[in-house]
């Protein structure tokens, strides 16, 4: 939708036979989204952001107030909750803990069990899991999704984007299984892009057995959370990004080094990319 209000604003501008105000009726644009350009997060925000995605990455059961709080004492900056509230909204993020129902999800969008409880994983592309993280740059952020395989560690896939929607999601997807076939077990947590019906309708049509993640539960989806661990500790926050583009290459080099050099001690430290290739010989 921004790229179409972009073009047809474009259009407006080309075309001086008629007032703005004409030709905004005409295109169905209303003249204060002529005139608006939206604004990005204040470099303040921005910083705040980083931090945030810092320290919650060390300790994920951390809430709205506790991250006000660290913040305001230990990094001197005065902030308020509602800020911090907003921006944690924006990056995805949510304190894992037990708690009382206070919220009732879509019942349009179906949940799955959890159906990795005590499964014994010996082969590739016995289970899948997925995520979706936050990626700060030096000036804005992106979101990164990624899809690996739980037996050998290794990234079957991923993408970048500056929106987490679901249809971006569907896609990594199809590819990810035109790239590498199919697994038998795809897990993912609750999100909204997750449990969209046109995601499952993927899964399902390839008759792929669904998992999801228990709500407050860390652990589940331990997997991919280790190479989001791993991907910002060695790379993101060593090397931010100027923009999207050097992010890309960046991100690239890094999931190249992971799956054929770095050496896993729960995997006999081979590499990922051994894994995978010596189970499915």
């Amino acid at each position: 939708m921004k790229y179409c209000i972009a073009e047809r604003r474009l259009m407006v501008v080309k075309d001086s036979r008629f007032s703005i105000t004409d030709q905004c009726d005409m295109l169905n644009i209303h003249r204060s989204g002529f005139y608006y350009k939206p604004m990005g997060e204040s470099e303040l925000n921005l910083e705040l952001m980083r931090l945030i995605d810092s320290y919650f990455l060390e300790h994920p059961h951390s809430g709205v107030l506790t991250l006000c709080a660290y913040l305001c004492l230990t990094c001197n900056y005065s902030v308020n909750v509602k800020r911090i509230r907003r921006l944690m909204r924006l990056m995805g993020l949510m304190a894992i803990y037990p708690s009382k129902q206070l919220s009732i999800g879509n019942k349009a969008h179906k949940i799955y069990p959890y159906l990795l409880r005590g499964l014994k994983i010996d082969k590739i592309n016995q289970v899948w899991q997925t995520d979706i993280t936050y990626i700060p740059m030096k000036k804005g952020f992106m979101y990164m999704m990624a899809v690996i395989d739980v037996k050998s560690r290794y990234i079957l896939n991923w993408s970048v984007s500056n929106t987490m929607d679901a249809a971006w999601c569907t896609e990594v997807l199809k590819e990810t299984i035109a790239l590498h076939g199919k697994p038998e077990i795809f897990n993912t947590d609750q999100g909204s892009q997750f449990t969209s019906a046109e995601f499952q309708k993927v899964l399902n049509n390839h008759t792929i057995k669904i998992s999801m993640d228990g709500k407050g539960r860390a652990l589940d989806n331990i997997y991919i959370e280790r190479f989001w661990r791993s991907l910002k500790y060695e790379h993101i926050y060593l090397k931010p990004a100027d923009d999207g583009l050097e992010l890309y290459k960046g991100i690239q080099i890094y999931v190249d080094f992971y799956n054929t050099q770095r050496r896993h001690s729960s995997l006999n430290r081979k590499t990922p990319q051994e894994s995978y290739a010596q189970i499915a010989a």
